[in-house]
């Protein structure tokens, strides 16, 4: 039996974990649950844990004496999972593994969700209404509001990916408000670059995910629907802003817009443009490729924005292997090594004297 320990987010086990075994527990929601087998046929069970900050996938074998158990556990289900843990290039390995029915105020305290987190991602909300609001196209502004009312809750539970950035509750708002913000700043430096056009496309380029990586009302397991898998979150996504272009066009002060330039139906069509291109390329799903100067900022910021985020998340988790070389992190595909730190002036070693005296 492993003894009673503080409980940590999955995050922070996440950083901690590392090639020593770390005693630590997490208060984790049971996302998934598949019977898995071994090359030899043994049988095991893969399941993901997930929590405000994250999730992870565990393996149980079959000689466990929480296989019976675990098997048993009801989806959704939240449970303190106490283990001495290690993490590698393949992930969350436990040993000494025990589990635990949270008691009410543990459980209380675990849907409240990470304070720190719930925080940011408010900050992040705050941000994109912001600036929605500063868009001077009246129907792109008319448009982003009216998505952020009818929807903003959900918005607001849903991740970015399933697994490999921003991969939680929250994670969408989070990645589109850093994107708004990089877009934001790259306008003035391309002038070309229809500010409101690329700003509305951020907002809604991956707004079909609202029904493809949802999370319910209460909770952390991440939902499937059957509009997300048979659909994808592209074309839900136009479908979406086809039917809130439509709701904004026939409301009664949309008479204010006649003549507005450009034109109603262009500005509708590059809109839609950003959404089916900002994978950029047919090969990751999108059905047209950019062919503006707005897709294909939409698609290089889309794309910084997540390897940025991978590329945080693997420097957190991953181990050093040599001095400043870490080992990698899928689905990066490379060893990391320790960035150069930013250049302080109080910290400088001596004046270069060589500079003064050819003066």
């Amino acid at each position: 039996m492993v003894p009673r320990v503080t409980p940590i987010t999955i995050a922070a086990l996440k950083e901690q974990a590392g090639e020593t075994p770390l005693l630590a527990a997490i208060h984790a929601q049971l996302q998934s649950r598949a019977t898995r087998s071994t090359k030899n046929g043994k049988p095991y069970l893969e399941i993901a844990l997930a929590d405000a900050t994250g999730h992870f996938q565990l393996k149980i074998w079959s000689d466990s004496p929480f296989y019976q158990i675990v098997d048993a556990l009801p989806l959704s289900s939240v449970q303190r999972v106490e283990a001495r843990w290690t993490q590698g290039q393949y992930g969350m390995e436990a040993k000494d593994l025990a589990f635990y029915t949270p008691d009410s105020s543990a459980l209380d305290a675990f849907f409240a969700g990470d304070p720190d987190l719930k925080e940011k991602q408010d900050r992040d909300f705050a941000e994109i209404t912001r600036l929605c609001e500063s868009l001077g196209d009246p129907r792109l502004r008319g448009l982003c509001l009216l998505f952020l009312f009818q929807f903003g809750d959900r918005f607001r539970r849903t991740a970015a990916a399933k697994k490999n950035h921003h991969a939680r509750r929250g994670g969408l708002v989070e990645h589109v408000s850093q994107m708004m913000r990089s877009a934001a700043a790259l306008c003035p430096v391309y002038p070309e670059l229809n500010r409101d056009l690329l700003l509305t496309g951020v907002l809604f380029h991956d707004c079909g995910k609202l029904w493809e990586n949802t999370y319910p009302e209460h909770g952390f397991a991440q939902t499937h629907s059957i509009h997300g898998e048979m659909m994808g979150h592209i074309p839900l996504g136009i479908e979406l802003v086809n039917k809130l272009w439509r709701d904004l066009m026939e409301s009664p002060g949309a008479v204010a817009w006649d003549g507005l330039r450009p034109a109603a139906e262009d500005t509708r069509l590059h809109l839609l443009h950003l959404i089916g291109s900002h994978h950029g390329e047919h090969q990751f799903g999108s059905p047209v490729l950019p062919r503006t100067p707005e897709a294909f900022a939409l698609h290089y910021i889309d794309n910084l924005d997540a390897k940025m985020e991978m590329v945080r998340e693997a420097y957190a988790q991953s181990q050093e292997i040599a001095p400043g070389i870490f080992d990698r992190v899928f689905p990066l595909p490379t060893n990391l090594v320790r960035p150069l730190p930013a250049f302080a002036a109080d910290a400088a070693g001596p004046k270069d004297s060589t500079i003064a005296e050819d003066a």
